[in-house]
């Protein structure tokens, strides 16, 4: 039998909602997770975005929510969603606001990066729901704009995402000022140490529901890598993109400065696209992700981290300009293409100091990655790259061996300053 999203006894505006967006067969981890979230239970989960849990926690939290018939109280949300970055933050807010439509409940948004008057007017009008990353609700709380002690509900998504991103004490000290009496649900894609005792120390009794990203990702993704020398990787990647069957992609690079340089490349070649990092405003980042999605831009080049805050279902590739020094990152990459059921295509550019890199992601998917036979390949760069300190040394330690005992040429070198002198003159 099919499982549909009747069999879980959600409240009719509810239900109303998920037919007007076509939503039809939950996914491994709603079945899962809605049934224990309605009955109140504390969850722990192993999923990333892309496997649904977004409406895994959100359809019951408004569905346990449409029952209470309290008053709103100023700066006193009834339930709190903490996320990572700003783009995974409104992201989850624009979901519970599709899902709550016909609902007469209020969702706040909350974050960094911007000014904090439209939040804390928000606020001050009350709200159910806050969607917030820690930073800024820490400064709010300090400043007494918003008060935690009505928290029925606590979410945390994302949360080794946050302990990378040195969020675990905001985090901690979020959870003190909540109430003790409380449900509690933390969505984490690994379960690193620290995580665990997180885990451990705010959750009682939780129901453990893990969702195999890895599994996922070899069965609907097509993953391809290209051995290439580094120098070559652009015009490789200007090949790729011009492909008529990539719609739209994801170019991932390790550093904020080689999205920049690999955008400007890809806009110098004719092509619409737009960078995502850390550094860029929020403005920015708004007007990247908003032409993302509209289609208006063709290609998003971003950091890591975009990998875990983009739902775009149109994206058909994502490619690896450069592999992640982390396997698991690379998971969460891959896993912006092949959404909601669809099929996805994963390549990735690989440098002969990368290899490494690809045989940790291969022991962790437990597969082979298809090597791409090409041209380029033919011409690999195996010199030291400009900011490459090791091949540097290397390079420097081999030219010092070369040189070792041979007598200076003086009157060569004399020879060769005058001629420099006389260019100069010249």
């Amino acid at each position: 039998m099919t499982p549909s999203f009747d069999m879980f006894g959600l409240a009719e505006p509810l239900r109303r909602a998920l037919n007007a967006e076509n939503y039809q067969t939950p996914t491994p981890i709603q079945v899962q997770a809605i049934p224990i979230l309605t009955e109140g239970k504390d969850l722990l989960g192993v999923a990333e975005t892309g496997s649904g849990k977004t409406a895994a926690f959100a359809l019951p939290l408004l569905h346990n929510l449409s029952g209470d018939t309290s008053p709103r109280k100023p700066g006193m949300p009834r339930a709190l969603i903490l996320a990572p970055t700003r783009e995974l933050a409104g992201q989850i807010a624009d979901r519970i606001n599709v899902y709550g439509r016909h609902l007469k409940l209020r969702t706040a948004v909350i974050f960094g990066g911007v000014g904090q008057g439209q939040q804390v007017k928000a606020l001050r009008a009350g709200v159910d729901i806050v969607v917030a990353t820690p930073g800024r609700l820490l400064d709010l709380c300090n400043q007494r704009h918003i008060r935690l002690s009505e928290v029925q509900t606590l979410i945390l998504d994302e949360a080794d995402r946050m302990l990378d991103m040195g969020f675990i004490h905001d985090v901690r000290r979020i959870v003190g000022f909540c109430p003790k009496e409380r449900q509690t649900l933390l969505f984490s894609a690994t379960m690193p140490p620290s995580i665990a005792k997180l885990a451990h120390d705010i959750l009682r009794n939780p129901v453990r529901v893990d969702i195999s990203r890895a599994k996922v990702a070899v069965d609907r993704i097509a993953q391809r890598v290209y051995f290439v020398g580094a120098r070559d990787k652009r015009t490789l990647l200007t090949q790729l993109v011009t492909d008529p069957a990539l719609s739209q992609a994801v170019v991932f690079t390790r550093t904020k400065r080689g999205a920049d340089r690999v955008c400007r490349h890809l806009v110098e070649a004719g092509l619409t696209a737009a960078a995502l990092h850390g550094n860029k405003a929020q403005n920015a980042r708004v007007r990247a992700l908003d032409g993302f999605r509209s289609g208006r831009v063709q290609i998003l080049v971003a950091t890591d981290i975009a990998a875990r805050g983009i739902d775009v279902p149109g994206i058909s590739h994502v490619i690896n300009y450069e592999l992640p020094n982390e396997p698991e990152s690379y998971v969460h990459r891959i896993g912006r293409t092949a959404r909601a059921g669809a099929q996805g295509t994963a390549l990735s550019l690989c440098d002969n100091s990368e290899r490494p890199y690809l045989k940790a992601i291969e022991r962790l998917m437990r597969v082979d990655v298809s090597v791409v036979e090409h041209t380029l390949a033919e011409r690999e760069d195996t010199s030291p790259r400009p900011g490459n300190r090791n091949g540097a040394k290397r390079h420097a330690a081999k030219k010092r061996r070369t040189n070792r005992g041979r007598r200076p040429n003086r009157a060569a070198g004399k020879s060769r300053g005058a001629n420099q002198q006389q260019e100069v003159r010249l």
